[in-house]
């Protein structure tokens, strides 16, 4: 479908294909202590858009009341889910696709749990977000995650990563963002086994900045079409420089070490 490709086409916009996107969808799911760097939308949207992102993921409320002055300048996707911090890793949705199409959204996504006995649900909720997508010419981006509720430091490995990745395809999504195995050599595996696009979630803050880089290098080692990051460039001092980084690594091929060489010249 023309309308899909299109949007596909705004998103992955680069000349390399790849993308670094950044996710500001974590404020009311990821803790009752707001996020510091999210607790002023409208100042870390105005960072974030100096490091130039490929793409932006926000809520709907989000791109309702603060996206305005980016509207065409970034392609815009709209997350579907949240989730009630203190009942872990269920997860709930509260956006549409009516109403993505209406805040002029290039795709949808949203965000489920495998393996776990919540697993049956969110997989027909996602399955009922493709039915109702595909006909609009409306991406979806499946974030597929294995459940740390109930697999603790399982999430990332092979075993589960491979499999929230087969649940993505079956279901018949656009782009899969997928946990980090922790090496190039086992998320290669799933990225070679996978026709659609696959790109990495940040995860969770890494101790340092140089660290979250050296994973984003090992992704694109492996052959994954970029990162969506979220708490490791936001909760950076300076965001401008940190995405400047990360596009070194994503779209330049530099190791940890020049991207930060690079950014902070």
């Amino acid at each position: 479908m023309l309308g899909k490709t299109v949007r596909l086409n705004r998103i992955f916009h680069q000349p390399d294909g790849r993308i670094v996107s950044i996710a500001v969808d974590h404020g009311i799911s990821l803790s009752y202590d707001l996020p510091a760097g999210l607790r002023r939308l409208r100042q870390a949207l105005a960072a974030i858009m100096e490091g130039k992102p490929d793409a932006l993921t926000m809520t709907k409320g989000t791109a309702k009341h603060c996206f305005s002055p980016y509207a065409g300048r970034v392609p815009l996707i709209v997350q579907t889910m949240f989730r009630v911090p203190h009942l872990g890793q269920r997860e709930y949705q509260m956006g549409f696709v009516e109403e993505a199409l209406r805040l002029g959204a290039d795709a949808i996504s949203m965000s489920i749990t495998v393996g776990d006995d919540n697993q049956g649900h969110l997989v027909q909720a996602l399955a009922q977000l493709v039915r109702e997508a595909d006909p609009v010419g409306l991406p979806v981006i499946a974030h597929l995650y294995p459940s740390a509720d109930r697999l603790g430091s399982e999430v990332t490995s092979l075993k589960w990563v491979r499999y929230a990745a087969r649940t993505g395809m079956e279901v018949g999504v656009d782009v899969m963002k997928l946990l980090y195995t922790g090496d190039p050599g086992s998320f290669s595996e799933i990225v070679e086994m996978s026709p659609i696009p696959i790109v990495c979630a940040g995860g969770p803050r890494t101790a340092t900045f140089r660290e979250f880089l050296t994973m984003v290098q090992g992704v694109i080692q492996a052959g994954g079409r970029g990162m969506t990051a979220g708490r490791n460039v936001w909760e950076e001092p300076d965001v401008p420089c940190a995405l400047r980084a990360l596009h070194a690594v994503v779209h330049e091929h530099c190791t940890a070490d020049e991207a930060l060489a690079r950014a902070t010249r």
